[in-house]
């Protein structure tokens, strides 16, 4: 059961990096690469995240749990390079970052 609901995780992931102009099709390469960038909670929680640049508020909103749990999960994320965090007049943006998304399709 484990694995189904991690293919689940991954493939939710996939759709929704594969909203972006670039795309990013199915392939098991691609869920190979997300299930080493990501565990299955977390591709859970970033296949609901917005495409454009978006706040810790925005993504306690989508995730329902509290928007510092919420700055928390997304700084953990952006240490990790696996989102762009932006700071302009005191607040925090996240997006997600392009540029191994780009790389990893095109192969």
């Amino acid at each position: 059961m484990g694995h189904a609901t991690a293919r689940s995780a991954y493939q939710a992931l996939t759709e929704r990096l594969n909203r972006f102009p670039q795309g990013a099709p199915p392939s098991e390469l691609l869920h190979r690469i997300l299930a080493l960038l990501f565990t299955e909670e977390e591709a859970a929680l970033v296949a609901k995240l917005p495409i454009r640049p978006f706040t810790a508020a925005r993504a306690a909103q989508i995730w329902g749990i509290e928007p510092a749990r919420a700055a928390a999960v997304l700084e953990g994320f952006a240490d990790r390079g696996l989102l762009l965090d932006i700071e302009q007049d005191g607040v925090s943006t996240y997006v997600l970052p392009r540029r191994w998304l780009a790389s990893s399709s095109s192969r």
